[in-house]
């Protein structure tokens, strides 16, 4: 009874409370300061929080990032269900950055919440559009240190414990690309090695992190079929994931009913899917 008034109480305050305070993850580390990328932090209370931390990546094509709808409300959610979450604003396309800026600013999310909040046995990636793109090179890709050139060696795991791309952008190879994105990421000239790199269905190792996906049939902005190939790579490298294929949704719905109907209900899937692997206890 007690945790059930916390939890009502808190979900009120979240609809009045401000914005969280955002912490500058460049803030002291040399030759960065400038950096303005930001992760919002939404902590729950010690009562309710089940002990899983969610880094959250919004959309929009590499370019821009959706902000309210694939970073803040999504957060909200998860705060509602005991995990904490944290928004990451990364660098990108439209301030004019390419990679590696997005795959360092996720890595340097990953290192600061795993340093800074020891009480979050788990921490999830989850990423929606271009952002679904990221996460899943952080599952990927956590072998090789980006930060490194920067002069960081973690001494934490930069492996995400698991990942959740959301209508992702997948591959870079022309019969799929999502072109926007290709170019926010890597460019209008590029290498087949880089188009290869970065076309994470190509990329998939044993050892990637579990992995919950989600897309719809419909979706005009990034073809579905993206997710199909993702899927394909899972199964062949035999990692746990659930793969959720709508028939329609269609794209930038987050978590809003009234944008994706009943597709939009993804989440209550993914919470049943984090008790079935033992990430949070019912």
């Amino acid at each position: 009874m007690k945790k059930l008034l916390i939890l009502n109480l808190f979900l009120i305050a979240v609809t009045v409370i401000a914005q969280p305070k955002p912490v500058y993850l460049w803030k002291n580390i040399s030759g960065k300061q400038k950096e303005k990328t930001r992760l919002y932090v939404y902590q729950v209370p010690e009562a309710i929080s089940k002990g899983v931390g969610v880094i959250v990546c919004p959309g929009g094509s590499y370019h821009h990032l959706g902000m309210p709808h694939e970073g803040y409300q999504v957060a909200e959610w998860l705060n509602s269900q005991g995990i904490t979450a944290f928004v990451l604003r990364y660098r990108v396309g439209m301030h004019g950055y390419r990679h590696p800026a997005m795959i360092q600013d996720i890595q340097r999310a990953i290192q600061y919440v795993r340093e800074k909040t020891p009480d979050l046995k788990k921490i999830g990636v989850m990423g929606f559009s271009a952002g679904g793109h990221l996460v899943t090179m952080a599952g990927a890709f956590f072998k090789e240190n980006y930060l490194k050139a920067i002069g960081i060696e973690p001494e934490v795991s930069l492996r995400p414990d698991f990942v959740v791309p959301v209508y992702p952008v997948v591959s870079m190879q022309d019969s799929l690309a999502h072109l926007r994105s290709r170019k926010n990421l890597i460019g209008e000239s590029f290498t087949k090695e880089q188009m290869d790199k970065f076309s994470m269905e190509l990329q998939i190792h044993d050892d990637m992190p579990p992995v919950f996906l989600i897309t719809a049939k419909d979706d005009p902005v990034v073809n579905y079929k993206n997710s199909v190939a993702l899927d394909r790579a899972l199964t062949n490298k035999n990692i746990n994931h659930t793969f959720l294929l709508y028939e329609k949704g269609g794209h930038g719905y987050g978590m809003d009913e009234k944008k994706g109907g009943e597709t939009a209900r993804w989440n209550v899937v993914f919470k049943e899917w984090l008790i079935e692997n033992g990430f949070i206890k019912e």
